[in-house]
């Protein structure tokens, strides 16, 4: 069993991390056209060869029940954010492809957002608090196995030279 101490420290975490990523969302949508699923399917999408991912894959990367990932292309398919084409190679397959309009929203919301991140993560951190934040985060993937979080570093990093 957890110490009483070990589990005000959990609920902290959890809570606080709800906080940052309730305000990064409103923020995101506040400044932009884009709620934070339109962003992290347009970031997954921005990060795909030829801006393509197969429905599926797409579920996949981003973390998502394949109903609920339905459900939202659905309404950004509305709004002409993304398109969706049966696949060349697979009868019953579908790819989702960002359309102009998309990859234009994903643009003029990426600096409002990295602004945001920068105001409400960053500047609370100290270099040290932040590598300590990155070492917690790295022993939690670890100890949780492959595939627990959705996007790897090296296609954030990408994602962030817009």
């Amino acid at each position: 069993m957890p110490t009483r101490e070990q589990l005000r420290i959990w609920r902290d975490y959890i809570e606080t991390a709800e906080v940052l990523r309730t305000r990064l969302a409103s923020r995101l949508q506040n400044e932009s056209s884009l709620t934070a699923g339109d962003y992290q399917v347009l970031l997954a999408l921005t990060e795909a060869p030829q801006r393509t991912v197969r429905s599926s894959e797409l579920a996949t990367l981003i973390g998502w029940e394949r109903s609920r990932l339905s459900h939202h292309l659905g309404r950004m398919q509305k709004r002409h954010l993304i398109r969706r084409v049966a696949c060349a190679d697979d009868v019953h397959g579908v790819d989702v492809v960002a359309t102009e309009v998309g990859r234009e929203a994903f643009r003029a919301a990426s600096v409002p957002h990295l602004r945001a991140v920068r105001e409400l993560f960053l500047d609370a951190l100290t270099p040290e608090m932040l590598a300590q934040v990155d070492d917690v985060s790295a022993a939690l993937r670890e100890h949780l196995g492959p595939n627990s979080v959705a996007v790897t570093k090296e296609a954030f990093s990408a994602s962030i030279d817009v």
